[in-house]
């Protein structure tokens, strides 16, 4: 079954981490909280769930470029950009619109957008 990279944008002003998400309301943190829950319930249930995962924020990047004589490490990320991928799903879906559908239902948990993107060959 075709695989799908399901990943919520961040915005990089905000750089928003599990510490800074208690700065929100508690209610309105609790409810996202209780909607990201049955959301992944709802793709266990499905068997549709591969694996999800939040991501450190972009200042926290370390870029490896070993293509010349001498690898280098840069303290950042290998591209700026005004928005970064904060967390992310792997999903088992039938098909794109399958995939777009439970994309659907993680927007309206998070109340952001999600951007859907299939993998290129399932992994091994």
């Amino acid at each position: 079954m075709p695989q799908y990279f399901l990943t919520l944008p961040h915005d990089t002003a905000d750089e928003p981490t599990m510490d800074s998400m208690q700065d929100m309301d508690p209610a309105e943190l609790e409810e996202v909280m209780a909607a990201v829950e049955k959301f992944n319930t709802d793709l266990v249930a499905a068997e549709a769930f591969v694996t999800a995962g939040g991501l450190h924020p972009p200042s926290t990047a370390i870029t490896v470029d070993a293509t010349g004589v001498i690898p280098t490490h840069t303290p950042a990320p290998f591209v700026e950009a005004a928005e970064y991928v904060g967390g992310f799903w792997i999903i088992k879906a039938a098909d794109e619109d399958a995939a777009v559908t439970w994309a659907e239902q993680a927007s309206a948990a998070l109340g952001s957008r999600i951007e859907v993107r299939a993998l290129q060959e399932e992994p091994q």
